[in-house]
């Protein structure tokens, strides 16, 4: 369960930072920053209640 927790971490993270590149953003903008932020807190709820 801990190794799908951290992977649902990585994945929505690493989503989530990319997606502002698609509107002409750069990685470390602020909205990146926040995607990357909520993308993390998503793929944890998901990776959570997947493997339970």
């Amino acid at each position: 369960m801990k190794q799908a927790v951290w992977g649902g971490m990585a994945l929505g993270s690493t989503i989530g930072e990319m997606l502002p590149s698609l509107w002409g953003a750069d990685m470390f903008s602020f909205s990146s920053v926040i995607l990357a932020a909520v993308g993390g807190i998503i793929g944890i709820y998901i990776a959570f209640n997947m493997s339970r």
